[in-house]
């Protein structure tokens, strides 16, 4: 028998960034609290600049886009946030996307696979992702739930499970 295999793959869904960023600003645009601050979203490429007269009003737009993501099933592991600025009369708080397993990421779930999963599975790096593979599919799912569970700073998915 072959073995079976599955990709872990860190992807950001672009339309659904879109909708949450298009959400979070018509919900800006409407709400009484944000009135005369200055408060808005834009979304451009891979970074989402937010922008208001105060810190703390830049922080509450931050609190609705992550509100928004949340409600789309996207993890905000993928938002890498920075602090508030100034620039200006406004603050402005910039958050990048982050797309795909760095190595470092990469090598430590490979020695989470190695060590605590079922013997048997194997995994290696390929660019930006991690190939699993075992002849137990029972063991693939087992190392699913165990990476699941890992203490990781981006947003899992595992796809191709052949």
């Amino acid at each position: 028998m072959a073995d079976s295999s599955f990709d872990v793959v860190s992807k950001v869904d672009s339309m659904e960034v879109e909708n949450a960023v298009n959400q979070a600003r018509k919900e800006v645009e409407q709400r009484y609290d944000f009135k005369g601050v200055g408060a808005d979203i834009s979304h451009s490429g891979e970074a989402i600049l937010i922008k208001a007269n105060s810190e703390e009003r830049a922080k509450a737009v931050l609190d609705v886009l992550q509100s928004k993501f949340i409600k789309r099933g996207m993890s905000l592991k993928t938002l890498d946030t920075g602090e508030p600025f100034a620039s200006g009369k406004e603050y402005r708080i910039e958050s990048k996307l982050k797309e795909g397993i760095d190595q470092a990421t990469a090598k430590k779930l490979n020695k989470l696979i190695r060590d605590e999963a079922p013997k048997g599975v194997k995994s290696q790096i390929q660019g930006d992702e991690l190939r699993v593979s075992s002849k137990s599919r029972d063991d693939l799912q087992e190392t699913i739930a165990l990476l699941k569970g890992a203490d990781v700073d981006v947003a899992l998915q595992f796809v191709n499970f052949r």
